[in-house]
């Protein structure tokens, strides 16, 4: 994969529109809080499990939610 892509997420947008706390949502997906707010700070990138989870959870499609963004390296 090009190291110039990455795995960016609208998980917070989509969270908040479900008036959801990071807890409400990772009881949901059964995970931990800590986890959601690492996928919501682009610190972890979800298994597909659990991008597929969330989505569902979320009631939103999977590319709404996950996309790829392009980084530019100023060398």
């Amino acid at each position: 994969m090009n190291d110039n892509i990455q795995l960016k997420n609208r998980l917070k947008v989509a969270r908040a529109e479900k008036n959801l706390s990071q807890e409400q949502l990772a009881i949901l997906a059964g995970v931990t809080r800590q986890t959601i707010s690492s996928i919501e700070t682009g610190q972890y990138c979800p298994t597909a499990k659990l991008a597929l989870i969330l989505s569902k959870v979320l009631n939103k499609q999977f590319e709404d939610l996950f996309y790829f963004e392009e980084v530019i390296h100023h060398d």
